[in-house]
């Protein structure tokens, strides 16, 4: 059968690359920050990128649920023609 050398070439160099790579294992680390008794809830612990997602998760939240109510009291109350 036919495969394209190219194709072989670059699958064999990411498969050897990626075995020479090392990669820190950061599970200790992690699990120090996540575990700490210091007030801060455990969806917050993460740093800023978790608050930035926070906030927008609780935004697009209340703007939904807002929405849906518009829509339902919208759809409960026939227009006039």
């Amino acid at each position: 059968s036919y495969r394209p050398l190219g194709l072989q070439q670059l699958s064999r160099r990411t498969i050897s690359s990626s075995a020479r790579r090392q990669v820190d294992n950061m599970v200790k680390e992690k699990q120090k920050l996540f575990q700490a008794d210091n007030g801060i809830p455990v969806h917050l612990k993460g740093g800023a990128k978790d608050a930035i997602l926070y906030r927008l998760t609780m935004a697009l939240t209340v703007f939904g649920s807002g929405f849906v109510v518009y829509e339902l009291l919208n759809a409960a109350m026939p227009k006039k023609a």
